[in-house]
């Protein structure tokens, strides 16, 4: 009994000899040798049983039942390559949507989205504020840029960007209180904190082999802030100590608002760009480039920081 379809690779062979009346131009179209394509046709006429093509001098002629074939094969490859056609189009002229927690985004993606405009026109990037990590592939979302640690949420593919770094950071006129060899000095003053980073205080205190009980009695005499953003403008005004991550506070740094008196220390978490599987790669691959190329530029400057 016949299969009821034959190969793919065969109707694409029959296809392309019948519209051009070669094989040797439907081996050039198809980027295969002539010898494929005559084989995919001669497996196509096994499967039907019936001749559909007839030598016509040097080139080919459809018989009958060839004619019959070609115009239902035609019409259907000619959909598909419409339909891959819009597509495409539709793909590459619709917004790519980036998630973005709102520190990040007010304090490092924003002061960098001009050159990021410039640089990568045709992604079209449309960025959303987002206090909670947003899958990519929901809500429209093409893909979301975080810190995270393992283990990565299922179902997305994580590109992890750059080691996060946290710094103890204050204002520089607070910061001739502290002695830069005796990290326990910022314990002198006021330590600002934000429910959205719990671990961050623990895990400077740890890398710097400090007493935890005395952190939890500071955190209870500090100062709390909602989100990450007040706390750097906390620290930025003089109010105490503030625990952030390396690249949020980068620009600060570098301008003198903020000066990190004991560098900053690794920690398990990574600035991810997390990606939705079903969306274009294509779309992803310059911004993954860009935001690599940007974090190694900063990286180079010269920063007031060491890392432990």
């Amino acid at each position: 009994m016949l299969h009821s379809m034959p190969s793919l690779s065969a109707l694409r062979a029959f296809e392309a000899a019948a519209r051009l009346g070669s094989v040797t131009a439907a081996a050039e179209e198809l980027s295969v040798t002539h010898g494929a394509v005559s084989r995919q046709l001669r497996s196509l006429e096994e499967h039907f049983g019936v001749a559909l093509f007839a030598k016509a001098g040097r080139g080919l002629e459809l018989t009958s039942h060839g004619q019959r074939f070609q115009r239902g094969v035609g019409e259907a490859f000619a959909r598909l390559r419409e339909s891959c056609t819009q597509l495409k189009r539709d793909v590459e002229g619709s917004p790519f949507i980036l998630a973005c927690p709102g520190t990040l985004l007010a304090r490092w993606l924003i002061p960098r989205l001009d050159h990021l405009h410039r640089e990568l026109p045709e992604l079209k990037l449309h960025v959303v504020s987002s206090e909670s990590d947003v899958l990519p592939g929901k809500d429209e979302v093409s893909a979301t840029l975080t810190f995270s640690a393992p283990p990565w949420p299922a179902g997305v593919e994580v590109i992890e960007l750059a080691a996060e770094q946290i710094c103890a950071v204050v204002s520089p006129s607070l910061a001739s209180r502290f002695d830069p060899e005796q990290p326990a000095t910022l314990f002198d003053a006021k330590l600002l904190h934000t429910a959205s980073r719990p671990q961050a205080w623990p895990h400077w205190v740890r890398a710097h082999g400090l007493d935890l009980a005395r952190l939890d009695r500071a955190l209870v005499d500090g100062q709390g802030f909602d989100h990450l953003y007040y706390l750097m403008e906390a620290a930025v005004a003089g109010l105490g100590v503030a625990i952030a991550p390396r690249l949020l506070v980068e620009d600060d740094l570098r301008t003198g608002r903020l000066v990190a008196p004991w560098g900053c220390v690794e920690t398990p978490a990574r600035l991810c760009l997390w990606l939705s599987p079903s969306d274009n790669p294509r779309r992803s691959v310059r911004l993954v480039e860009w935001l690599r190329r940007s974090i190694l530029s900063e990286d180079r400057d010269d920063v007031a920081t060491s890392v432990i």
